[in-house]
């Protein structure tokens, strides 16, 4: 067989990205591919009638703004059998995760399951606002959120409680449906659940420094939150998005991690403000029942059903404070 003969690949995963360089594991393998040209072009057809006009493309866009690859994303390739290969497809996603908006949307990662928001139970105090946010565009796209507090070890008092304030907070999100995990790089307190929790899984973790997360990843897997850490080099401030390296990191006990370093929150993807309700999961089943129906805005109408569950203690009223200050930046 011909030396230059190349070979297409059924498939591969993404699991690093650098500026003009994705590595794609296939197997035991990881490759580092370049992108096709074709698939950093739009192609532009007819707007008009398709019956009175032929599908043939009137235009190429070069799209040099946004990056049409992100590590998760399931690709074929072409294999030059010299070290390196060729992206000539991505598969259609299941789900991912974006920053910032359309058409300059940066997806962090894709083809995820599940996104752990972490926080700290003290030092810094948890901002459930923050949290709320993460919560609501998860639910959005459809993923599961499973939610880690850690550096329990501050807070557990003589009696094994952690202060009545905080778990009340916990009771709040754990009656709702969220999972809540309480865990401890110091004492190893949840950590065994929470490998065998994510065992087989694509997850992403959220959280912003200072919470504890590489100290967690580390507990989880000696050296991990080195190896995913040192990936995370860039800088992002607030308003404004620079490339962060994104890396999927698989541990011994079987998970795929990616971190999001830097990310302050997620897009809200196409949301209405008339749907951000349905994205708060305590409120779902609320909508449409308002004396005002789907025209409600659920803040100072009368006839109001999800302020009346505020009052009457079966929403949180802090959920609910969150959900008014979403709807304003919608």
């Amino acid at each position: 067989m011909d030396s230059n003969t190349t070979y297409l690949h059924d498939q591969g995963v993404v699991v690093k990205k650098n500026i003009g360089t994705y590595h794609v594991r296939t197997g035991e393998q990881v490759l580092p591919c370049a992108i096709s040209t074709r698939l950093r072009k739009q192609l532009i057809y007819p707007t008009a009638d398709p019956t009175s006009l032929s599908h043939i493309v009137r235009e190429v866009k070069v799209l040099d703004k946004v990056d049409p690859i992100a590590v998760g994303d399931v690709v074929r390739f072409v294999d030059a059998r010299d070290g390196s290969g060729l992206i000539v497809e991505v598969l259609p996603r299941r789900n991912c995760l974006a920053r910032g908006k359309k058409p300059f949307e940066q997806i962090i990662v894709s083809n995820v399951d599940y996104v752990l928001p972490v926080f700290a139970a003290a030092s810094p105090t948890p901002k459930w606002a923050m949290l709320d946010r993460y919560l609501a565009s998860i639910e959005s796209l459809d993923l599961s959120a499973l939610i880690v507090l850690t550096k329990l070890d501050l807070v557990r008092g003589p009696d094994g409680g952690i202060g009545d304030e905080l778990q009340a907070a916990v009771d709040v999100y754990r009656k709702i449906g969220y999972p809540v995990l309480l865990t401890s790089s110091l004492s190893g307190e949840g950590l065994d659940e929470l490998r065998s929790l994510l065992s087989g899984r694509v997850v992403a973790f959220v959280g912003k420094s200072g919470v504890g997360k590489t100290a967690l990843l580390n507990a989880l897997e000696p050296g991990l939150g080195l190896r995913v850490g040192a990936v995370g080099t860039g800088k992002v401030g607030k308003g404004k998005h620079t490339t962060t390296h994104v890396e999927m990191v698989t541990t011994g006990f079987g998970a795929d991690i990616v971190d999001t370093p830097g990310v302050r929150e997620f897009s809200l993807p196409g949301m209405d403000e008339k749907d951000l309700a349905l994205f708060f999961p305590e409120m779902a089943p609320l909508v449409g029942r308002c004396k005002f129906g789907l025209d409600c805005a659920h803040n100072e109408e009368p006839g109001c059903v999800i302020r009346k569950a505020v009052m009457e203690g079966n929403i949180s009223p802090h959920r609910y404070q969150s959900y008014l200050r979403l709807k304003e930046d919608l």
